[in-house]
């Protein structure tokens, strides 16, 4: 996992409508970045939501957000669509964003142990440096305290 103060691992990847993304075209400004499982289940459409809920805030703070999972651009595309999400969300297939930030990791679910992306938030300073690592978020307390360390 990186840690603060770190330089963030530049990336470019699709958008929901298949235009590239990059890391870099927020320089100067925050983003936070944050990795979910998968589009449309429970914890993912509750954290998404939230996120969406608090957009405007966020746009306040002239902070960026950014989501990525390794669904496809077209899941991305139903996704957003269906929940109204005004914000980012990035496609992954290949794990090369997700990997870099090292949230593809070992899981335990009912016993069964498979690889998969462990629910990660990362906010990224104006000059590219990893200003916080959340591990391990919960989804439906992430946005606000993203908002609420973002605000202090």
């Amino acid at each position: 996992m990186l840690e603060v103060g770190m330089k963030a691992p530049a990336f470019t990847l699709p958008d929901k409508d298949g235009n590239l993304v990059s890391l870099s075209d927020f320089a100067g400004k925050r983003v936070v970045l944050y990795f979910y499982p998968r589009d449309n289940t429970p914890g993912c459409t509750r954290q998404a939501c939230a996120f969406a809920a608090a957009y405007e805030a966020f746009k306040a703070l002239d902070a960026v957000v950014i989501g990525v999972s390794k669904d496809s651009a077209a899941s991305h595309q139903k996704f957003a669509q269906k929940h109204e999400l005004p914000f980012i969300l990035l496609s992954d297939p290949e794990l090369a964003a997700i990997q870099a930030y090292g949230v593809w990791q070992e899981k335990k679910n009912y016993g069964k142990v498979s690889m998969g992306v462990v629910r990660s938030t990362f906010v990224i300073d104006g000059a590219g440096n990893i200003e916080k690592v959340m591990p391990k978020v919960k989804p439906d307390t992430n946005a606000q305290e993203i908002l609420d360390y973002l605000g202090a």
